[in-house]
């Protein structure tokens, strides 16, 4: 991991800093052993590059979760070395199928697996509950020694100077890291694309962005080149990769997981506070991340994290589970697909004695947006188009859409900011309103109130490349800092989603989006992922997960393989 020595402040010119990055980037895939074939005339489906390429050993490895590879390389049954090896050639592999890694970390990793394997050999116990497991970064994430630069060409050449917290703590439960991840310029696009990296895309149809901005990990992930990755979120920046790649994300309550030595413009600011979470091909994976990181107390060390141990009640013992289905923010209607999978979920668990259904009319979603839009760049993007400008490189399509065409943007004074955070705590009042008038039904009896919300991730399955422009139904959440769960259900099909419907737009945002389904139907999307978020409380992470797990018991999702 050496440091780049070709950077603007040396002198080079912004392509000179991205010829540098990828170069780096190559070597480290080309360290992988046995070597990967050089790839031509890729497939638009890559998901399957990896039964023609890895041995059936590799494939069985990367294609087990986390619940299932930590008691084999707990007891021995797997080596970490094994496990490493052979999620660094499916890792390299979905590099050159997606654009999807910044570097990969082989001596690194291959160190760190022979040291678990004689620390299991000599002890007779594993290091900790992740022993063994190999954990992608997302490059916003810092590593010791590492490259760390937001999406920014300018910012080539900056060093973390040690492992962040969240590292140091998956680190010491015996985590193997192997590979860094691409984010976008700016970090604030739900895709993923940069002038350093280029545009990361999705393994099931490369037409497709695999979202961002975690969308290095999404794919990553998506294609079983990881487990388990560490991501960030700040208005979708977990939910939409894993949505859009057919995997599981969490993005917990603000204060419950360590956030220090993350790097980004305008950190301080606490309007919009971001989270930071798994991507992981099971839900056990992201609650084994998340359970582990809350065991470590890391409120000793950051203080500004909450001090809540993990809750261990059942919460629905002698008690149904309540859903709220929220077909349709209101603002921009999901495509046909979101919808057929909203419904398949909804009628098997309408069958189910032990679970609830009532309807969720959205409220006020519109000014939602116009709210958390009006905070995202307090100081007018001024620090964002400062980095962008400081290398020269060119401002890319969607961080143009998210500044410079955002309506809402405002380089706010500081009585100005006080107000937009008065408006922001008075929605937050508002709908813990309307939630908690779930507990009384139109007779006006008390009844149970309602537990989750059941809502698409997006307006559509994976977008095109360039056209994720509404965040409605992910940064909603961001805005009341309720905890959400990505997960998959199926897959755009030709046959199932292709009949035409009668639907006049309710305004440009909603037309926008339509005219993409009317474009390009079944047949632009097909194969992708179509997945859905349920939502909680705040501080309600771990009831959350149980809800989830019920609804995967009582359906029996996802309804498709994916591999």
């Amino acid at each position: 991991m050496p440091a780049a020595t070709v950077t603007i402040a040396n002198g080079a010119t912004w392509q000179e800093v991205a010829a540098d990055r990828q170069a780096y980037r190559d070597l480290t895939i080309a360290a992988v052993d046995p070597p990967l074939p050089y790839l031509t005339d890729l497939p638009l489906n890559t998901i399957l590059l990896a039964k023609e390429i890895l041995t059936p050993d590799e494939l069985e490895i990367t294609e087990s979760t986390v619940e299932e590879l930590a008691p084999k390389l707990a007891d021995g049954t797997l080596s970490a070395v094994t496990v490493a090896k052979a999620f660094l050639r499916r890792a390299g592999l979905a590099q050159k199928a997606t654009n999807c890694i910044t570097e990969l970390l082989p001596e690194r990793a291959l160190e760190r697996a022979l040291f678990l394997d004689k620390y299991l050999n000599t002890h007779g116990k594993p290091l900790g509950p992740l022993h063994g497991i190999p954990i992608s970064v997302k490059e916003h994430v810092g590593m010791a020694d590492s490259d760390h630069n937001a999406g920014f060409v300018g910012w080539v050449g900056r060093l973390c100077k040690e492992d962040p917290h969240i590292c140091q703590i998956l680190w010491s439960a015996g985590a193997v890291f192997y590979a860094r991840t691409t984010q976008p310029q700016s970090l604030m696009h739900i895709e993923t694309s940069s002038n350093i990296y280029g545009v990361t895309t999705n393994p099931f149809n490369t037409t497709l962005t695999s979202g961002g901005s975690s969308g290095g990990e999404g794919a990553l992930v998506g294609f079983r080149g990881s487990v388990l990755g560490i991501a960030t979120d700040i208005g979708g920046s977990i939910r939409s990769p894993a949505a859009n790649n057919g995997v599981y994300g969490f993005k917990p309550t603000t204060g419950r997981l360590p956030m220090s030595g993350l790097i980004a413009t305008m950190s301080g600011a606490e309007q919009i506070v971001p989270t930071i979470g798994p991507i992981s091909t099971s839900l056990e994976g992201c609650k084994l991340f998340t359970k582990t990181l809350v065991d470590a107390k890391p409120w000793y060390k950051e203080p500004s994290l909450l001090p809540f141990p993990w809750k261990e009640e059942n919460f629905f013992d002698n008690k149904n589970l309540k859903i709220a289905v929220l077909w349709d923010d209101g603002v921009v209607k999901p495509h046909p697909p979101v919808t057929r999978a909203l419904q398949q979920i909804v009628q098997k668990l309408k069958t189910n004695g032990k679970v609830d259904i009532v309807e969720w009319k959205p409220y006020k979603h519109d000014l939602a947006w116009e709210i958390i839009a009006n905070l995202y760049f307090s100081d007018g993007g001024s620090e964002e188009l400062a980095a962008i400008n400081e290398s020269g490189e060119p401002i890319l399509p969607l961080t143009k859409h998210i500044l410079a065409d955002n309506p809402y943007v405002q380089a706010h004074s500081i009585n100005s900011m006080w107000r937009s955070i008065e408006k922001r705590d008075a929605y937050r009042v508002d709908y813990a309103h309307l939630w908690n008038s779930t507990a009384v039904s139109e007779t006006g009896e008390s009844t149970a109130m309602v537990d989750v919300i059941l809502c698409p991730v997006g307006p559509g399955a994976a977008p095109k490349i360039n056209t994720s422009k509404w965040w409605g139904y992910t940064s909603q959440w961001n805005l009341l800092d309720y905890p959400a769960l990505v997960f998959p259900v199926d897959q755009v099909d030709i046959e199932k989603d292709s009949g035409k419907q009668q639907y006049h737009p309710r305004n440009e945002k909603d037309k926008y989006n339509w005219e993409l389904w009317e474009e390009y139907g079944a047949e632009g999307y097909k194969d992708a992922p179509i997945s859905l978020q349920l939502v909680g409380r705040r501080y309600e992470d771990e009831k959350l997960f149980q809800a989830l797990e019920i609804i995967k018991a009582e359906t029996n999702l996802p309804f498709v393989n994916y591999l």
